[in-house]
């Protein structure tokens, strides 16, 4: 993937130099897993790399400066704008282990969005870039979340970054998330709460790691089988319905 670089200045670009090389040296590791053990096949012609701000103003208007299509990621290095970003989601609310994990995050935690973004590009979902992303999206963004985080964090980071999101969906479920998973699609974001959002993230998260640990023993690709037995079969049971997560 080529680097394109969409700073305003070059005293920016070089402030974050060290950081992407880093990002990248980690993206063409995860890259490589995916290809062996989940058969990534096409990959983005490039990444960005910009601020939040003409992320979210100039090259969309979703509020997470972190995003995908067929030929390119776009992505902000800063460590800094991710931890002011993820404060955010409070929402004015105090709660001193969320904020004192958020302040901590590093590098580490925002690769974890650029892998995130590369996983969307797995052949194994069903749905292209440029449908509707309408129909149990879900299932698609939660392994998105699962997969870039579990492969890539260690054990005990990965232990935290749960416990944390565990403790945002207590927060927030009962204000934005009474609607089902299966109902996360494009409407979902025409609001302007992060934290709602973000809900149907960590919500879809959860929910997919409970399918592959607890249902299927770890097993990836037999839930990714399962995934594809029930659109072939016709699509017969919402997806949260076929996976016994309606709950979430």
């Amino acid at each position: 993937m080529k680097n394109i670089f969409a700073f305003e200045s070059i005293e920016e670009i070089q402030s974050y130099s060290a950081d992407i090389e880093q990002l990248n040296e980690k993206l063409n590791a995860y890259q490589a897993l995916l290809e062996k053990e989940f058969g990534l096949e096409d990959v983005p012609q490039a990444i960005v790399w910009t601020s939040k701000e003409t992320a979210t103003t100039i090259f969309s208007n979703f509020p997470v400066p972190a995003f995908t299509n067929e030929v390119r990621i776009c992505m902000s290095p800063s460590v800094q704008e991710w931890r002011e970003l993820y404060l955010t989601q409070l929402e004015g609310q105090h709660n001193e282990r969320i904020e004192k994990y958020y302040n901590e995050i590093t590098l580490d935690h925002v690769f974890c969005v650029l892998a995130h973004e590369l996983t969307h590009h797995l052949e194994l979902f069903i749905e292209d870039f440029d449908s509707e992303r309408e129909n149990s999206i879900w299932f698609e963004e939660g392994m998105c979340e699962y997969l870039s985080q579990k492969l890539t964090l260690s054990a005990e980071q990965y232990k935290e970054l749960v416990a944390i999101e565990s403790e945002l969906i207590k927060l927030f479920k009962e204000k934005y998330g009474q609607h089902s998973l299966d109902e996360f699609g494009i409407g979902s974001y025409e609001t302007t709460s992060l934290a709602a959002i973000m809900l149907n993230y960590w919500r879809s998260s959860k929910a997919v790691k409970y399918i592959v640990e607890d249902c299927h023993n770890g097993d990836i690709r037999k839930v990714f089988e399962q995934y594809h037995a029930w659109d072939k079969a016709g699509r017969k049971v919402p997806l949260t319905t076929y996976f016994w997560v309606e709950a979430f």
